[in-house]
């Protein structure tokens, strides 16, 4: 099995009429997704591959980014810019 899914296998969905999914009631359990919740969806289009994350998880992880690149920046010296 491809290396990309090493986790458990839900069952097979329909899309409707207005391009929608049910998630499996299993899985939106196991992922505490409740109802009128935010996600974020991604997809690997040469893979014809699709994620889907929690909006508030996809914010923190943006803020921990966020920190992380600014304690690389302050690490960084400053230069000046050359004169012509």
């Amino acid at each position: 099995m491809m290396a990309i899914f090493q986790g458990k296998a839900y069952g097979a969905v329909s899309v409707g009429a207005k391009g929608q999914i049910v998630i499996p009631s299993e899985l939106r359990r196991e992922l505490n997704i409740k109802t009128g919740e935010h996600l974020m969806i991604f997809a690997k289009t040469d893979k014809n591959l699709i994620s889907m994350m929690h909006v508030r998880d996809f914010s923190a992880l943006m803020s921990k980014a966020g920190k992380l690149i600014s304690s690389l920046e302050a690490q960084v010296p400053k230069t000046r810019a050359k004169k012509r």
